[in-house]
């Protein structure tokens, strides 16, 4: 696709999101190393990356590309110990924690920013909860501003905002968002 700009053809890169394959993991692993030297997440460095993003509750995961580079990733779980949406939003509404699925493991090569990439990947995770007739939820750390203005802006509210013990030595603050009816 191109655009004029200042009478000038300016080409843009295609954007692009599509299942996860075995074959992508490794790659997602060079992104999240870079995201987490930059932005600091994840807030503790996974022993085995690899299988931190192929968490066992997986409903699906996707990844993003631009120009045709491997440049973002999102998954959908269920609900685990430790997080805290699911179980918030179900009381906010009545229901079963098992109405819900996790937005999880999103992030974005730094690099390419600006693009819309994380929306899209948002977008993707969404889908599939709602085929799956789940609601969207998710939790992020407080300190992560980057990716609660993305949620907000997309229109996910915020249930709460709770302290949370990580380890003996470690609490986080941690927003909790549902994604909108």
């Amino acid at each position: 696709m191109s655009i004029e700009n200042s009478g000038a053809a300016v080409e843009r890169p295609v954007r692009r999101v599509r299942r996860r394959t075995d074959g992508d993991v490794e790659k997602c692993v060079r992104v999240l190393e870079e995201v987490h030297r930059r932005d600091g997440y994840p807030v503790n460095w996974p022993g085995q990356p690899d299988q931190w993003l192929s968490q066992a509750s997986l409903l699906g995961a996707w990844v993003a590309e631009l120009g045709g580079r491997l440049v973002g990733h999102v998954s959908l779980s269920r609900g685990g110990e430790g997080d805290l949406a699911p179980g918030l939003w179900s009381e906010r509404n009545g229901t079963s924690r098992d109405l819900t699925a996790v937005v999880s493991r999103l992030f974005v090569a730094p690099r390419t920013r600006g693009h819309g990439i994380g929306a899209l990947l948002i977008g993707r995770a969404v889908a599939q909860a709602r085929r799956h007739g789940l609601h969207p939820v998710l939790d992020v750390v407080a300190s992560d501003t980057a990716a609660a203005a993305l949620y907000e802006r997309l229109g996910w509210e915020l249930l709460a905002t709770v302290e949370q013990r990580w380890g003996p030595s470690q609490t986080v603050t941690v927003h909790c968002y549902a994604a909108p009816s």
